[in-house]
């Protein structure tokens, strides 16, 4: 016999404050699209958060952030899982999908000055200033720019990265972040500078929130769809489709940037979109840009993967086959924890 009890819907993310947070932000904007339905949440630690000093470059990639909530997904303990967008994997498992994406906060890095520190910019830094950020992709990017400064990884949550920006002992004159993780957790006025393109190019995704669910599940997609951001979507359907054409992950220097704009018309919209493979050493760099009307996602799917063609036939697979070479290389020659720290620190170098 079936069941007349109304069916909650669990909404799951990792257990950071950060993570709470726009998961919160996910449960309120269905809740007041959708009053009469109920909604809760469920917060766990995955493989991400247990390793927190080695870099994603040893590590392998954005799976860490979302395989346990997965498994939770498939097996059907949760409903809906929260994710920022930048750390889900371009291929999902395997009955699951991306159902809604909500609207995009400022997507670019932001630049965090130790406190008592002066600085506002990464050109009034002192030759030698270390840092930290753990991202390869903005250490490739900004090594190009910035060869005097000193770039070093630095783990663990927003919360964490910052508590090791100010400590008394710190190495770190300052670390970058994204800005809208900063936004979120209400950090504003810990922002020294925005880091934003020709500079440094984004993550792919960053700044968006998206919803994965189970395939089949019909009333969650319906629901998802109806808090999705549209405009957002299509952006990070580009910016996803690229660098899954270029097979990159977290750790690998894919940069980006997009915009859309809605034709005078009414008959589409114009996408914008840049994207740049840099080497670890920032040595060499591949950029490029297109510009095309699009009328769907999947009309904006069709120009990242475009875009990532041409990167590839320009340079962009040989830094690619490098990067991948280099992080296999270094991960077979390490026997312990403290020589793959080594490795870490040589990377960051």
């Amino acid at each position: 016999m079936a069941s007349n009890t109304p069916r909650t819907f669990t909404l799951a993310s990792r257990s950071s404050e950060l993570a709470q947070i726009q998961t919160n932000i996910v449960r309120d904007a269905l809740q007041a699209k959708f009053p009469s339905a109920s909604f809760t949440t469920s917060f766990m630690t995955t493989g991400g958060d247990h390793n927190q000093s080695q870099a994603l470059y040893l590590l392998g990639g954005k799976s860490l952030w979302t395989k346990e909530l997965e498994v939770a997904l498939i097996e059907g303990v949760v409903d809906m899982l929260v994710h920022s967008y930048k750390d889900v994997p371009t291929t999902l498992p395997e009955g699951c999908e991306i159902a809604g994406v909500l609207e995009r906060e400022d997507p670019v890095d932001s630049l965090v000055v130790r406190k008592g520190l002066e600085y506002t910019k990464l050109e009034e830094l002192p030759d030698g200033s270390v840092v930290g950020t753990s991202s390869v992709r903005r250490v490739a990017q900004l090594k190009r720019k910035f060869p005097k400064l000193v770039f070093r990884d630095v783990r663990g949550n927003l919360n964490t990265r910052m508590s090791k920006l100010d400590a008394p002992d710190s190495p770190f004159t300052a670390i970058i972040l994204a800005k809208a993780g900063l936004l979120r957790l209400g950090w504003k006025s810990r922002i020294s500078s925005d880091i934003s393109p020709p500079t440094l190019y984004h993550a792919v995704s960053q700044g968006a929130l998206a919803i994965e669910i189970r395939s089949n599940d019909t009333q969650a997609r319906e629901f998802c769809r109806a808090i999705t951001h549209w405009e957002t979507e299509w952006r990070c359907a580009a910016e996803r489709a690229l660098l899954r054409v270029l097979e990159g992950g977290c750790s690998v220097p894919v940069g980006t940037h997009t915009e859309l704009v809605e034709n005078d018309s009414g008959s589409g919209s114009t996408l914008k979109i840049t994207g740049g493979v840099t080497s670890l050493t920032g040595a060499e760099h591949v950029q490029h840009s297109l510009e095309e009307e699009v009328k769907s996602v999947e009309e904006a799917e069709a120009v990242g993967s475009t875009l990532a063609k041409i990167l590839i036939d320009t340079g962009a697979k040989a830094i690619l086959d490098d990067i991948t070479q280099d992080r296999e290389k270094r991960i077979g020659e390490a026997k312990t924890a403290e020589e793959k720290e080594k490795i870490e620190a040589a990377l960051a170098a």
